[in-house]
């Protein structure tokens, strides 16, 4: 098996691990305060692994220049802003469902990684993705008649139409963070993605610092004080992101953001023995087409 494809798996895993102490977070912390905690607890860490690449594997710093710095901007920005949508989305409807309208992101990073990157995929990985988007498009409508009515309603209505911008807005940043990584002068592609994660994430908590100082400075609060769940997340979170930045510093952002789709086999386990959430057929049909997708992808790239 291709490191890529264990590198992806696992940062799925800790990306549903984060997504759902940020979920119990939010019943504490508003919003901004939840999605902050991903960065403003994890960047120390993003750092450390820096800095024990370079000591303890001996890999020369990355070379820093405008092209990495502007994409790393980019994709920062971009995070936050979908990370936030993210978490407001957990409030509209379920964990599962919620995470489920942002999978529609491989789409859309694949238009992406064509019109930035000029990255293309195979036909099967194509057909491979659209099978994948068919299952969320299933658990979509789960709660709900079967009908093109219906199935055009759930689309388009509010929670489908955040959920679809937040897969978008993570589908620019995971473009934005490979062109950052790629555009590092070496020595390999696990220091490249090591480097960009440390940059970002500092510039990420930077960011949001000030945004909550001017919008609501006793949310700094509330985050300092729930320091022990908020750890987590970050520990989480970064370890997550070390994951998916060198899986896109490996392989094309479109691959890697459609096998990343397994997060929702974690996300459906997560919702029924940890949220208590029922799941229905119709949901459990949608999950078995994203993981067909998932092993036609892997069969056909």
């Amino acid at each position: 098996m291709e490191a890529w494809v264990v590198i992806t798996i696992c940062a799925a895993f800790l990306q549903n691990l984060r997504s759902a102490l940020q979920k119990h977070l939010r019943s504490s912390l508003g919003t901004t305060g939840a999605s902050f905690v991903r960065f403003g607890y994890g960047f120390p860490l993003a750092i450390a692994y820096v800095i024990a690449l370079h000591h303890f594997a001996g890999y020369e710093f990355a070379a820093l220049n405008a092209t990495f710095a502007f994409w790393s901007v980019v994709g920062g920005l971009a995070q936050i802003f979908a990370t936030i949508l993210l978490v407001y989305l957990f409030s509209l409807r379920n964990f599962a469902v919620g995470t489920a309208y942002s999978k529609t992101e491989p789409v859309q990073a694949a238009i992406f990684g064509l019109i930035l990157l000029g990255e293309r995929l195979t036909p099967g990985a194509v057909g491979a993705i659209i099978v994948g988007v068919i299952g969320v498009m299933m658990i979509s409508v789960a709660r709900m008649p079967l009908s093109w009515r219906n199935l055009l309603s759930a689309m388009t209505g509010r929670t489908a139409l955040i959920g679809i911008a937040s897969g978008a807005i993570f589908g620019i940043s995971a473009v934005a963070y490979r062109s950052a990584a790629l555009a590092l002068d070496g020595p390999n592609p696990i220091m490249q993605a090591a480097v960009t994660l440390a940059c970002v994430t500092t510039f990420q908590t930077i960011f949001m610092l000030v945004w909550m100082l001017i919008k609501d400075p006793a949310e700094i609060g509330r985050v300092a004080r729930s320091w022990r769940s908020s750890s987590l997340v970050g520990l989480a979170g970064v370890t997550g992101s070390a994951c998916w930045f060198t899986a896109m510093a490996l392989q094309q952002v479109a691959y890697v953001r459609a096998l990343g789709q397994i997060e929702l086999l974690f996300t459906f386990a997560a919702s029924v023995f940890v949220f208590r959430e029922r799941i229905n057929r119709m949901e459990v049909a949608g999950c078995l087409l994203i993981v067909a997708g998932i092993l036609l992808l892997l069969m056909w790239k």
